[in-house]
């Protein structure tokens, strides 16, 4: 789905139950970092080896719906701050790959 996409469907359910006023940029923050305490709670005092197996159980289909919650909060979230999220993603690849090169070049410019 296009960002577009989810946004659009995170305004449905919003306008259905009356929460647009509540989409503010702090409410959004904070409602974001709650879905990744979720996921979280999936992860917390696991090994990885635990959490592979947990994506190879039923549960896997709750943790990809605390995946879904994150992005459709975010989205919204980038949208109501005005982010560009294509473009920041650009820019932050190119800086995360710019800072690697200096690591690997023993911080050459």
């Amino acid at each position: 789905m296009e960002n577009s996409e989810i946004v659009a469907a995170f305004d449905r359910v919003a306008k259905l139950r009356g929460w647009e006023q509540l989409h503010t940029a702090k409410n959004l923050g904070v409602a974001l970092s709650v879905e990744v305490a979720e996921l979280n709670r999936h992860f917390q005092w696991c090994e990885d080896a635990d959490i592979h197996s947990l994506m190879r159980s039923e549960n896997a289909r709750e943790v990809a719906a605390e995946l879904a919650d994150i992005q459709m909060y975010l989205c919204k979230l980038a949208e109501v701050l005005g982010v560009n999220m294509d473009l920041a993603l650009r820019n932050k690849i190119a800086e995360n790959e710019r800072r690697a090169r200096e690591v690997v070049d023993g911080g050459a410019p």
